[in-house]
């Protein structure tokens, strides 16, 4: 462990991720730990507008989709938690409202783990005809509630961030379409915005979402080896329709059952994936767009007073802030070198210097968040250079992503091999495997037991994997019908 400063980072992430991890969510101001009650932490200034660009992101790709927003109140009814037979598999992790002051409430009620059983009893009244559909709704900026055993900031909690669209069609084609371009919105967001890599999976039989007849998810790996979990789309069918009587009148005069889909990308996943993936022994390394600070500027006056200076630094803010960058001025009475490693802890992603140099050679020195290295630039080309440095910023986060996530993916044909790669190498593990449906899941049991937590995340998807004639499952031994994917999850 080497100790930078009081304000750095004073664990090195190769060596010890967990420890790293949780130094960055405190001190890069992220969030606070300290409210009282396990799994709900306060979202700091810093940390909120990170995932407030996250929330604009999402936003902006699902309204270019034609979805409406809506709020629903947080409250679910008991009735109508329970009504879809496998989703009422959420009511052990819910909280439940029983009182209010010192009565006790008539009919308790749920606060939501997620927004199915609020929504889907009033799509029951909204929609009438064929006619009506299709629709496609969302709600964003909300939380969820859910009694989770093991809590950490942006990985897993009591109450955290959300994000969900609640679709409705006529035909099960137009629903298997929003599936795709439920994918599609991740990989414009995730990936294309926020240089997350990631593998499309298709979810095994076991693991799908409670009530739906298909689920598939964008799937990352954090630097300690375990699967995180970006977001999920569902297909499902006409489960919930059947169970909350959402019926609509087709061109035949017959009334029929809608087909529906939802999609939920994970607000806290991605933030946990952001952190973890792009930050360093620094601190948080951020794309540009995504920056609540993109450019500071440090003037270099060791503490003496040099209002021409000054004056020249303002005026450069002023000037970049007009061309439409989020850029400070750094004021404080501290020495340069405390400046540059707190900014480098946020991730702001360009610092610009100004010194007595840079004054007489008309010149400013500039450093990006991505390098080790210092650049001497005229004052004329510092316009250019910003847009030019906040290309190069982001192509470097996206190439170190890309090449972290393509190296910790490997094969294995024995469960011998399969408990040492997620022991030693830390990455998801590609096995042969009998079956994705029901009759699969006793060799996922065992297969998890056997590698102390590794679980069967599904196939790759929309290509699936081909198995060669001759391979057997990894856990049976019969004949494989699948490549699966294996990975350690949160």
């Amino acid at each position: 462990m080497t100790k930078k400063s009081k304000e750095g980072i004073t664990f090195k992430k190769e060596e010890n991720f967990s420890e790293w991890y949780s130094e960055i969510v405190q001190k890069a101001d992220l969030a606070d730990i300290r409210f009282g009650i396990q799994g709900f932490i306060v979202h700091k200034p810093w940390g909120f507008l990170i995932l407030r660009k996250i929330y604009e992101y999402l936003e902006k790709e699902v309204e270019s989709q034609n979805h409406l927003p809506f709020l629903f109140p947080i409250a679910v009814k008991e009735k109508n938690l329970k009504k879809e037979k496998e989703h009422a598999g959420f009511t052990p992790e819910v909280f439940w409202v029983s009182e209010a002051g010192d009565k006790k409430i008539e009919e308790r009620f749920a606060l939501r783990p997620t927004g199915e059983a609020q929504i889907y009893p009033v799509y029951s009244l909204w929609f009438r005809s064929h006619k009506d559909l299709p629709f496609k709704g969302y709600q964003s900026r909300i939380t969820v509630f859910r009694n989770e055993m093991t809590t950490r900031p942006f990985l897993r909690g009591r109450e955290f961030m959300f994000f969900e669209t609640h679709d409705v069609f006529n035909t099960h084609e137009e629903a298997k379409q929003q599936i795709e371009d439920d994918l599609d919105t991740c990989k414009k967001v995730i990936y294309d915005k926020i240089k997350i890599p990631f593998y499309y999976f298709k979810r095994p039989t076991w693991d799908k979402f409670k009530g739906a007849d298909e689920t598939f998810t964008p799937d990352t790996l954090m630097p300690d080896g375990k699967r995180n979990q970006l977001a999920s789309t569902h297909d499902l069918g006409h489960n919930f329709a059947k169970a909350y009587d959402i019926k609509v009148v087709g061109k035949d005069g017959k009334e029929n059952y809608v087909w529906q889909t939802c999609f939920g990308p994970g607000i806290w996943k991605i933030m946990a994936a952001l952190i973890g993936i792009h930050g360093d022994d620094k601190g948080l390394i951020l794309p540009f767009d995504m920056a609540p600070l993109q450019i500071v500027i440090i003037p270099i006056t060791f503490g003496k007073k040099d209002d021409k200076l000054m004056k020249k630094a303002k005026e450069m803010e002023s000037k970049i802030k007009k061309e439409g960058y989020k850029v400070k001025m750094d004021e404080r009475d501290e020495s340069p070198g405390f400046k540059y490693h707190h900014w480098e802890l946020l991730g702001v992603p360009l610092r610009i210097e100004l010194g007595q140099n840079e004054m007489k050679g008309n010149s400013l020195t500039l450093s990006l968040r991505t390098e080790d290295k210092k650049r001497k630039i005229k004052n004329k080309e510092l316009m250019s250079s910003i847009k030019k440095l906040s290309l190069k910023l982001d192509k470097d986060i996206k190439n170190k992503a890309d090449d972290y996530f393509k190296n910790n993916t490997k094969n294995a044909y024995s469960i011998k091999d399969l408990k040492s790669l997620i022991e030693k190498n830390k990455g998801f593990v590609k096995v042969p495997f009998c079956s994705v449906d029901k009759d699969g899941e006793k060799c996922a049991d065992i297969l998890k037991f056997e590698t102390e937590g590794g679980s069967v995340c599904g196939t790759l998807y929309p290509k699936e994997e081909k198995v060669t004639s001759n391979q057997r499952c990894i856990v049976c031994n019969k004949k494989a019908n699948h490549i699966v994917y294996v990975a350690k999850s949160y």
